[in-house]
């Protein structure tokens, strides 16, 4: 099991041209960690506008009466990808990770397979 801060830092360590990472408290709207970003990028600002995005496909699940749970969550610009892995289990109920990735230096797969297994690590 690893902390908040040991798990960002392999995030952006490990996963090829990841730019930014956070964890997010999609109740509240704070990023409860975050790392890298840019003085252009400010990643709390970013962690709690994708609250709304969180919120909205819940409530879309619930009134399409949807029973699966959200795995993640892209979003395709023309220069970044941006994943949100919801957190399960031990106490991530209301978490999620937040991946800002260089789409020019990224793979999208295995930037989705570390995620997950960052997030399967990650003692909340």
């Amino acid at each position: 099991m690893a902390n908040t801060e040991t798990s960002l830092k392999e995030a952006l360590t490990s996963i090829e041209g990841a730019t930014g990472v956070a964890l997010v408290d999609y109740t509240s709207g704070m990023a409860l960690g975050t790392l890298g970003g840019s003085k252009t990028f400010d990643l709390g600002v970013a962690a709690a506008g994708n609250t709304d995005v969180v919120r909205s496909k819940l409530r879309t699940m619930e009134h399409l009466g949807l029973k699966g749970e959200i795995e993640d969550i892209l979003i395709t610009l023309s220069s970044q990808y941006h994943l949100i892995r919801l957190i399960k289990g031990r106490g991530g109920n209301g978490l999620f990770l937040y991946l800002v990735l260089d789409s020019a230096r990224a793979n999208l797969a295995m930037a989705r397979h570390q995620l997950k297994k960052i997030e399967a690590d990650l003692e909340v």
